[in-house]
């Protein structure tokens, strides 16, 4: 009788296996396009025999376990790729904003208004008695100082928007750790339990990596189950079940960073004094926004400056040294920015020539209406090598455009290769971890039958006790 019952019990849990086998199928059919996902499998066991002298029977198997198929190692690699690659990917979408500053092709740009306002002194060169020519010099000029401006602007601008995104990364990733310490608690609770918390940790694996794409972490899972992270150095903000945070506010202006930019800052709880890490910032999409803003747009600010501060500094001194329409001399063309910083914003055309354009130097010599020396000499300084004695004005600016273009393309063309990184390791997770549904098909008819079988066996067992109690009747 013990044995027809064992073979019930057999047939029981069979039964079940089959049951929890087919529902975890089905959970990953249901999870094939779920990110971050990793298929598990029921882990099949024998179970304990009994003995009857010297016989052992078998008494069937049971579910062990419900595990996730995954590589730890290759995980982690994903994740570190996936930082690098925000790190591009947010250098690129910077950089592309930058080009656009630069980009005469569609737009008329600095190199053509400094060109037009040369060609304008050239005619008065050769026309220096012409009202209708030194209007011209005057309305060229006020153009060219006018898209100093532009350019000055937009590059701000981009710094402005770039601060928008840090801010806007930084609330995603308070938010994603703060969820990552729930899931610390929630992971500890199931496994000191004796379960397994796969989809705890397939969530808890993703959110990890999106941290990282968007700012550079360390982290290691202790012994108790929970993950520690460390944004930068020093900004610990996941610890056990407690998370931090990291806010960004303007600061005053550095030689780094304009006016107004944010820094990045860390808490350590909420009263507490903040702590900058700006210069911890150096990976994901924020690390990437950061060396855009803080080195490349911050150079690109000094060399329109400094173009503009130059420009206007030698005109003025050529300018200085003629004569207008009413024999005076000495008088500045451009009003020139105290400072060299900001030069290329603060620039304007003198408030005497927006006023008279005979104010106008152009001759050498007082009473000399004709004398044109003076204008020539202006019109000289496109030729000359007035930018740090190496260098005329548009050859300055021509390498600045040329270098901002092989900085864009290099972005970019980084950015592409680690997307490419990143997609082939996706591959090969996909390859472990990933659903494939014609398995899963597969392993639910197989499971089925399992099923029928295993009820056979229970129906069997059955007739076997039906016939036993029909001995007596016999």
């Amino acid at each position: 009788m013990s044995k027809i019952h064992s073979m019930m019990d057999i047939g029981k849990r069979s039964m079940m296996n089959s049951q929890t086998a087919l529902q975890t199928s089905g959970h990953n059919i249901a999870n094939k396009s779920t990110e971050g996902f990793s298929r598990q499998r029921v882990e099949i066991q024998t179970n304990v025999p009994v003995g009857s002298g010297k016989l052992r029977y078998g008494m069937g198997s049971k579910s062990a376990a419900v595990t996730r198929i995954n590589n730890p190692y290759l995980e982690r690699q994903i994740g570190n790729e996936r930082s690098l690659g925000g790190f591009h990917d947010g250098k690129a979408e910077a950089m592309a904003r930058v080009e656009q500053v630069y980009n005469e092709q569609q737009n008329k740009g600095l190199n053509q208004f400094v060109a037009d306002f040369f060609s304008s002194i050239q005619e008065l060169a050769n026309n220096p008695e012409s009202l209708a020519t030194r209007t011209q010099v005057r309305e060229t000029a006020d153009f060219l100082t006018k898209d100093f401006k532009r350019v000055h602007s937009q590059l701000t601008e981009i710094t402005r928007d770039l601060d928008q995104q840090i801010k806007s990364q930084l609330d995603e990733v308070n938010g994603m750790t703060k969820e990552i310490a729930n899931l610390n608690e929630k992971i500890q609770q199931v496994e000191l339990s004796g379960g397994n918390a796969n989809d705890e940790r397939d969530r808890r694996e993703l959110l990890l990596k999106q941290v990282g794409e968007r700012i550079n972490i360390r982290w290691a899972e202790g012994a108790d189950t929970s993950v520690t992270v460390t944004a930068g150095n020093s900004a610990l903000l996941v610890a056990g079940y407690d998370s931090k945070t990291l806010i960004a506010k303007p600061t005053s202006e550095t030689a780094t960073k304009g006016e107004g930019n944010v820094d990045i800052f860390y808490l350590s709880k909420p009263d507490a004094e903040p702590y900058k890490v700006t210069e911890q910032i150096t990976g994901g999409k924020i690390g990437g926004a950061l060396e855009v803003r803080d080195k490349v747009v911050t150079e690109l600010l000094g060399d329109v400056d400094k173009l503009a501060y130059g420009f206007a500094a030698n005109l003025n001194e050529v300018h200085r040294s003629g004569f207008n329409a009413y024999n005076q001399t000495g008088q500045n063309f451009f009003e020139l920015p105290t400072q060299l910083r900001h030069a290329s914003a603060n620039l304007s055309v003198s408030k005497n020539i927006l006023d008279d354009v005979g104010r106008i130097s152009t001759g050498a010599g007082p009473a000399s209406p004709g004398d044109s020396r003076t204008a020539v000499k202006m019109a000289r300084l496109q030729q000359d090598k007035t930018m740090n004695g190496e260098n005329t004005f548009d050859e300055f600016y021509n390498s600045v455009v040329g270098k901002v273009g092989i900085q864009a393309r290099r972005a970019e063309t980084a950015s592409a290769t680690q997307r490419d990184i990143v997609k082939q390791m996706s591959n090969i997770r996909e390859s472990i971890s990933g659903v494939s549904l014609d398995e899963e098909a597969t392993k639910l008819i197989e499971y089925q039958k399992s099923f029928d079988a295993s009820a056979r066996l229970i129906r069997t067992a059955d007739e076997m006790f039906d016939t036993i109690l029909n001995l007596k009747r016999m």
